[in-house]
């Protein structure tokens, strides 16, 4: 079984801090990585929405611009996450070897992707990260990923570029040796999928085990609502 650490989202959130001096205030500072104009706008329908009750996933409020990486994928016109701007993605970082949570995920958005209309589905990629990229080769993902969905699209990230991202996301990974060998290890990892609009923001994030039929509902209302 692998082993995994719960999530617990640890995204930087950002504080408008408000001075009164001589009768008046300044204007709020804006970190250039938090959301302005309609991302606002939306997350301001999302949260109306939850408190009517609506599962949108776990909001992320404001949302972060996450960084752009450039790395080959699955799919040969595809060279950067950047690449997939103008769609909404559904996100989930794991390995090949994972023998549970990745497999079971990539089903769960299979059939996410089947609750979707094709037109709504169009809207959406669905990407798998690994954090192993020493094993997962792009010609080792593609047939795996096809196995789920031939459109789901796989990115193998170096060590480095997982830092530059992680403070966004707020993953977890880390490998674990077997005893006495370098080759052989599996890796405990975070299993909560993030969805990213198609501006390049993390919207919300969706924990392991979600229904697919509510992760679709919550992509059909920020279809309807971007």
């Amino acid at each position: 079984m692998n082993t995994y650490k719960h999530d617990t989202l640890a995204f930087p959130f950002f504080c408008l801090l408000l001075l009164a001096l001589m009768g008046c205030a300044p204007a709020p500072l804006m970190d250039n990585g938090a959301a302005s104009g309609t991302e606002s706008d939306l997350t301001a329908k999302a949260l109306t929405a939850v408190a009517e009750g609506q599962y949108v996933g776990q909001l992320l409020n404001p949302p972060i611009q996450v960084q752009d990486f450039s790395q080959p994928s699955t799919h040969p016109d595809i060279d950067a996450f950047s690449d997939l701007h103008g769609q909404w993605r559904v996100v989930f970082i794991g390995y090949l070897h994972c023998p549970d949570f990745c497999p079971l995920t990539l089903v769960d958005y299979r059939h996410v992707k089947q609750e979707l209309t094709p037109t709504e589905a169009e809207a959406v990629s669905f990407v798998f990260i690994s954090v192993d990229a020493a094993r997962d080769t792009v010609a080792k993902m593609k047939p795996y990923l096809a196995n789920f969905d031939p459109d789901f699209i796989g990115f193998a990230l170096d060590d480095a570029t997982l830092t530059q991202i992680q403070p966004e996301y707020g993953f977890y990974y880390q490998r674990r040796m077997a005893e006495g060998s370098q080759a052989v290890y599996t890796v405990d990892h975070s299993t909560r999928s993030y969805l990213v609009d198609p501006d390049g923001y993390l919207r919300a994030s969706f924990a392991y085990s979600t229904p697919p039929q509510q992760i679709a509902a919550a992509l059909r209302w920020y279809l309807a609502n971007e």
